[in-house]
């Protein structure tokens, strides 16, 4: 019979080894034992597995991309993707379809965001579905209940989701604006407003606090971003900033990017652990051939105007939009032809992979593995479900 001093020292030893373990391994050992299953169910040892694989270069890429079945009707799939071992990506998992995405609206719209704790969530002006791509477990998120005003149109004009370490649970954002039709025919926006919906209690309210007059923002891909506590999205001319905790907005100034014939398009990533802005041309010709350069610049330091610094200076890449940038050198875009490509900032290499998608469908973020949980909230929300 063990004594204490053993039976500590094996579960040590049981823990130094599942920490070695991938997120598929462990989800098989859950099953070993009730000791096992209650080890690897713990927070303590979901942060310690985290830390760990955060520490490593091992990323994993989402992908969602969407293909035409009908004239209104589309197909939408996501991707698990990993390093083959030689700087391309291959298939983790079968591809998954979402039922929620197939109308052309929704594919076109459609936004991954977060990678929070492991959680991204796939969202659209409607529907919001909330997983981990590692534990295959999902959670549809509840509508929104408050109405659009009879004789308005609601548009979803940006979207946000992350984690509050203040009150301890994730939050999601929408900023809405209201239009209508003048006498003249004309769109105009009457109001504006901003819903969070807090995950943990399961409830969407709105934000009273807010000054109306918020900067334009452009429902793009990789148009937003969530980092130092704070969601971002991008403007023409400014980054607009939500704190999570204090739910205050504020603004950051971008580069001067303006040498462009056309007016740019802007994506926002994380590169070198840093927020970066990507400044890439329109599709539009332009006159001057040198005109057609992509811009990656980088804020040193965060929120300080002065450290922007130039990165990189691209030649035209035939890029429809920016994804994400893995492994902090390999920049993953969609061409102008549909297929998801990686181009390698550093050796200027340029790698088609053999994964497709209709036109301004693809939306991907990198992520590491994680055995987080998707908290359920109250006894009426919606239920969690396995892939």
């Amino acid at each position: 019979m063990m004594d204490g001093t053993t039976k500590k020292l094996s579960q040590d030893v049981a823990i130094v080894i599942l920490l070695r373990l991938s997120v598929k391994c462990l989800l098989r050992y859950k099953c070993v034992s009730k000791e096992y299953y209650t080890l690897i169910q713990s927070s303590t040892f979901m942060g310690l597995h985290f830390n760990r694989i955060s520490t490593l270069k091992y990323e994993l890429v989402l992908l969602k991309h969407s293909f035409k079945e009908d004239i209104e009707q589309y197909k939408t799939i996501l991707s698990f993707l990993s390093d083959d071992g030689n700087d391309y990506l291959n298939h983790t998992f079968l591809d998954l379809d979402l039922p929620y995405m197939t109308s052309r609206y929704s594919v076109f719209q459609d936004q991954l965001v977060g990678r929070c704790h492991g959680l991204i969530a796939l969202m659209n002006d409607i529907t919001t579905v909330l997983f981990n791509p590692s534990t295959r477990n999902y959670r549809l998120l509840p509508p929104s209940p408050f109405d659009c005003p009879q004789g308005l149109h609601q548009c979803i004009r940006s979207v946000g989701f992350g984690f509050d370490s203040v009150v301890n649970d994730y939050k999601f954002v929408r900023i809405s604006e209201f239009l209508k039709d003048d006498r003249y025919g004309y769109i105009e926006e009457v109001d504006e407003k901003i819903e969070v919906y807090e995950l943990g209690i399961d409830c969407w309210r709105e934000l009273d606090h807010v000054d109306q007059g918020l900067p334009k923002l452009y429902w793009s891909p990789c148009s937003q971003m969530f980092y130092k506590g704070a969601f971002h999205w991008i403007d023409q001319d400014i980054i607009l900033c939500f704190d999570i905790s204090t739910e205050i907005f504020r603004n950051m100034n971008i580069p001067d990017t303006y040498h462009y014939y056309n007016d740019p398009f802007y994506s926002l990533i994380i590169l070198n652990k840093s927020l970066t802005l990507i400044c890439y041309p329109s599709i539009l010709p332009v006159i001057d051939p040198t005109e057609d350069l992509i811009e990656i610049w980088i804020m040193k330091d965060y929120d300080v105007y002065e450290s922007w610094i130039k990165k990189y200076t691209l030649r035209s890449l035939s890029m429809e939009c920016p994804l994400a940038v893995w492994k902090d050198n390999f920049l993953l875009f969609q061409g102008n032809s549909g297929c998801l490509i990686s181009y390698d900032l550093n050796s200027d290499e340029i790698k088609e992979l053999n994964l497709h998608g209709c036109e301004r469908s693809m939306r991907a973020v990198v992520y590491k593995e994680s055995l987080a949980s998707i908290p359920r909230g109250s006894e009426n929300s919606t239920q969690v479900h396995k892939f």
